[in-house]
């Protein structure tokens, strides 16, 4: 393994320098678990890259992994009692710092964005093939809240097979993943409806939306228009409204939700959906999204174009990282929380 940080001087100094600020999370529960302490700075493997976070992104994964629910989550392996990685974060923006002896398509000083683990931190290890280069257009911040939503969006796109022309509804198109699968859908020619509050109404129609429907009012399965592909995005429709508000042969993905209970919360519905699938016309597909560094390239050109953009609530520091998680809770956000965490 190749480490490029600069050796400390000896004593107290280099205690200093294995060490990092982050937030530090000892068990499961609401934003108060999270606190700013010094942890260990991580060491990382031949194929993994370790970088100077300049911004971290913050998003319902998060919380997931915050409060530990469902608890399907901690069963498949993310920590039963208590997390596995005492530091949050998945979305990262940075600067290389080290690379790992295996890893040829970074070098130290290399400007990155993608997956890693705990980027709530001065530092956070990744591997090699969860990383692309950052678009230079892009500020750390806005290439933070991009890695995790941006390439779910992609995915269900893909899994819904969207063509040019084909009308395609979003549910929950003011989020995170909502907000770049309006944009994303409408790259690829769709004609698309959004839907959210009345109050975020404006931010979706900003993306690209063709029409904006206002959850607590309008009813997007009435039988007044049916569509291609449906993306339920955190919503909590029953499937049989989702395929009364599709095309005979259309297809619905679904990519999330926030009930069901404690226990397997939005994904039993998601189970479900491929087993209706089997019995009629219509195609319901669940999505399991996947982290890897070859969506971002396919959203790299996007995002220099400018066809993309990503949308900021509002941008925390590394130490107010328990208030943005309250903001998140409360349903506030509108896109992507930033964490800004080193500049320069």
């Amino acid at each position: 393994m190749t480490n490029h940080i600069s050796a400390p001087a000896a004593g107290n100094q280099a205690a200093a320098d294995d060490t990092m600020k982050a937030i530090v999370q000892d068990a499961y529960g609401s934003a108060d678990v999270l606190r700013s302490g010094r942890t260990a700075r991580p060491r990382i493997a031949e194929n993994e890259v370790l970088i100077r976070v300049h911004a971290a992104g913050m998003d319902r994964g998060t919380w997931h992994m915050t409060t530990g629910r469902p608890y399907l989550l901690r069963i498949l392996g993310f920590g039963f009692r208590r997390p596995k990685n005492s530091v949050p974060g998945i979305d990262v923006a940075g600067t290389v710092a080290a690379v790992g002896s295996a890893v040829s398509r970074f070098a130290v000083g290399d400007q990155v964005y993608g997956m890693s683990r705990g980027s709530f931190a001065e530092y956070a290890a990744a591997l090699e093939d969860k990383l692309a280069h950052k678009p230079s257009n892009l500020s750390f911040e806005q290439a933070a809240v991009v890695p995790i939503s941006a390439g779910t969006a992609l995915q269900a796109l893909d899994a819904g097979q969207v063509e040019r022309g084909q009308k395609v509804l979003v549910l929950g198109a003011s989020g995170g993943v909502g907000t770049y699968a309006v944009q994303l859908a409408k790259s690829l020619g769709a004609e698309v409806t959004g839907v959210s509050s009345a109050g975020k109404a404006d931010l979706v129609r900003s993306l690209g939306a063709d029409h904006v429907l206002d959850y607590a009012t309008d009813d997007f399965a009435d039988g007044s228009r049916h569509y291609d592909l449906i993306l339920d995005i955190g919503g909590n429709p029953k499937l049989s409204r989702l395929r009364r508000a599709l095309t005979p042969t259309g297809t619905a993905v679904v990519v999330g939700g926030e009930e069901g209970g404690k226990w397997t919360g939005g994904f039993g519905r998601s189970l479900r959906a491929p087993l209706v699938s089997l019995f009629v016309r219509q195609r319901l597909a669940m999505l399991a999204s996947k982290e890897r560094a070859s969506d971002l390239e396919r959203l790299n050109p996007l995002l220099k174009s400018g066809a993309v953009t990503p949308t900021i609530d509002r941008t925390f520091t590394l130490a107010d990282v328990p208030d943005a998680m309250r903001r998140l809770e409360a349903g506030h956000v509108r896109g992507k929380i930033a964490i800004t965490v080193f500049r320069g």
